[in-house]
């Protein structure tokens, strides 16, 4: 069966209980999804080849292929490896997400699902899918390698995601150019994509970091350039790979630039990387409530003189009326 909509996207639901899929199938095409079903791994393989869904929705435990095996082929066919894929599980264990990661999942949901984490997932990985959808093979592996360095951190969450957001929206609202928009959304994933070659003991040490060991997590802007740097497409996403760590005073890295210095899209998507980081949950602290995650930046553009004034001004504004978080925690507002 397959429900037909004004769809936001294709998904791909596969389960051996013929109930739960049905209501999975169900949900989602109330949601706006165009839904495909499948009861087995083998012709999930042939449905994802033929119909190229922008996301899978996998039950792990199924007979035959289980869904393990099923998200390994996946990823070594080349007309699927870049689909995402979601693993529906019941357990919860490390050992399990591992596997899964280690399978090839993209992302994880908790059977039953829940409606609202269904929609901003699939949602979420609807829009990764198609903004990758015009980029060529070498392209679509730095945009996979940046979702790879997301999942190193188990406390970044889907910050990706919302920062591809949030910064094109901030980016429409101080009517940039429609490149400088793409810019935005790409940077979204991109800009930390150097972490690739930070060693995990440096980005994931849970202390405060060294002298020397904070000369090495700087150098991931340039590792991010020298990634990017060769793909065509890419290039109006350097300033933000670069310059996203600069300060409206000067006191950034890498080059120290200063105030009009740093490139505009760059003083852009900074402010939104900044807020989402205040506002998220981190293993060493909770995220800020947005009142006083803006207040925050507002006391380090004003007293600090990091930020650019005028752009946390109109990002203030974009916050305050509401349009600006969706797919955020209820207690964050």
């Amino acid at each position: 069966m397959i429900w037909t909509s004004a769809a936001h996207g294709s998904v791909l639901a596969v389960d051996d209980d013929p109930d739960a899929l049905e209501a999975l199938a169900t949900a989602l095409g109330e949601l706006g999804y165009d839904v495909w079903q499948s009861l087995d791994g083998l012709t999930a393989l042939t449905l994802a080849a033929e119909r190229q869904p922008d996301v899978i929705l996998l039950d792990v435990h199924m007979p035959g292929i289980n869904g393990y095996e099923v998200c390994r082929r996946l990823k070594s066919d080349e007309r699927t490896q870049l689909i995402p894929v979601v693993f529906l599980t019941g357990e919860s264990s490390r050992a399990g997400r591992l596997k899964g990661l280690e399978a090839g999942a993209t992302d994880f949901l908790q059977k039953p699902c829940d409606l609202v984490e269904l929609d901003v997932r699939v949602r979420n990985l609807v829009h990764f899918r198609k903004l990758t959808e015009d980029l060529d093979s070498a392209e679509h592996v730095v945009f996979s390698i940046a979702k790879v360095i997301e999942a190193r951190d188990e406390g970044t969450g889907e910050h990706c995601d919302r920062l591809s957001r949030m910064a094109s929206q901030l980016g429409r609202t101080l009517a940039l150019a429609k490149e400088d928009i793409v810019a935005l959304e790409r940077g979204g994933y991109l800009h930390d994509i150097g972490k690739v070659g930070i060693p995990d003991a440096v980005l994931l040490k849970p202390g405060p970091l060294t002298a020397e060991e904070w000369e090495i997590m700087r150098r991931h802007v340039i590792i991010g350039v020298e990634i990017c740097q060769p793909l065509r497409t890419l290039r109006s996403v350097l300033p933000i790979i670069r310059h996203h760590h600069e300060h409206w005073d000067g006191s950034g890295y890498p080059d120290g630039l200063k105030g009009e210095e740093i490139p505009l899209i760059a003083r852009v998507f900074q402010v939104t990387d900044v807020f989402d980081a205040l506002t998220s949950d981190r293993c060493y602290r909770k995220g800020l409530p947005i009142p006083e995650a803006l207040a925050l930046l507002h006391e380090e553009t004003v007293k600090k003189g990091w930020w650019d004034p005028a752009i946390v001004h109109v990002f203030g504004e974009l916050v305050a009326s509401g349009e600006l978080i969706a797919g955020r925690e209820p207690s964050h507002s």
